[in-house]
């Protein structure tokens, strides 16, 4: 299993007119959370992207267990709990400074040839970062 962990300040404009975060913006969280996870392995998803390989989502889910509020600092869990394939599934945990879990979530990413938009296999390199993990 690969876990990574990510931290974001709540800005005003994250919040809706209860003082909540918004909850479109958990997705946004989500993709900061599995972006700064994958740099962490070395992997850029732009160099992703220029080696031929996009990463469309293809299925999110959200769980709003507590409110996130303005200057919150934000700590956003991402696991990988299996080896990817043709699909990469993220998981999220967001929880505050308290340590309270506060949302969960899930992100399915397929991987597929920029050309003709058809779905390929995970690409070696990020393969071969995440195999220790789950040895």
């Amino acid at each position: 299993m690969f876990t990574h962990t990510t931290t974001i300040r709540i800005r005003y404009a994250d919040t809706d007119q209860m003082g909540f975060v918004h909850h479109g913006n958990y997705a946004t969280m989500y993709e900061t959370g599995r972006v700064e996870a994958l740099r962490s392995l070395g992997i850029a998803y732009k160099d992703v992207e220029l080696a031929g390989i996009l990463m469309p989502v293809i299925d999110m889910q959200s769980k709003y267990l507590k409110p996130a509020r303005f200057d919150d600092l934000l700590t956003i869990e991402t696991i990988l709990k299996e080896l990817p394939t043709s699909h990469i599934q993220f998981h999220f945990e967001v929880l505050n400074e308290l340590g309270e879990l506060l949302n969960t979530g899930e992100v399915k990413l397929v991987f597929i040839n920029k050309k003709n938009h058809r779905p390929v296999r995970c690409p070696g390199p990020l393969l071969e970062k995440l195999r220790p993990f789950f040895a």
